[in-house]
């Protein structure tokens, strides 16, 4: 996968806002307000990317077991959320449904009015 794409797959999703609010290294894609997806574009440009998801705290054990590539998330809550390297046993397919679930678990998380107001958006 390629930053572009990574670009389209978190864009793609409704309500989803693309900003750079930690400076202009750390890309992080959010629903509502709420973060989905983080990635550093120094890492993008040194070849070794990987990405920071949400996930639900079971299957995140499940994951880490699992898969070299998936770490408890780098500079965030060990419980909620993961670093996924890319270039590793992770594959395309799977990072899609990482980025997925993160993504479902912060739209589930926000109010029944803001999930609301964002179906509408894109309606």
């Amino acid at each position: 996968m390629h930053i572009e794409l990574l670009r389209e797959i978190c864009l793609s999703k409704k309500g989803t806002e693309e900003t750079l609010p930690f400076g202009p290294d750390t890309l992080v894609f959010k629903v509502g307000g709420k973060m989905f997806c983080l990635t550093s574009l120094t890492e993008w440009e040194k070849g070794t990317p990987s990405l920071n998801l949400k996930c639900d705290p079971e299957r995140a054990l499940e994951l880490r077991a699992e898969y070299e590539a998936i770490e408890p998330g780098y500079h965030m809550s060990k419980v909620h959320w993961n670093t996924v390297r890319f270039h590793g046993d992770v594959s395309d397919k799977m990072m899609c449904e990482l980025i997925n679930h993160s993504y479902e678990l912060v739209f589930k998380s926000l109010t029944k009015k803001v999930q609301q107001e964002i179906q509408e958006l894109e309606n």
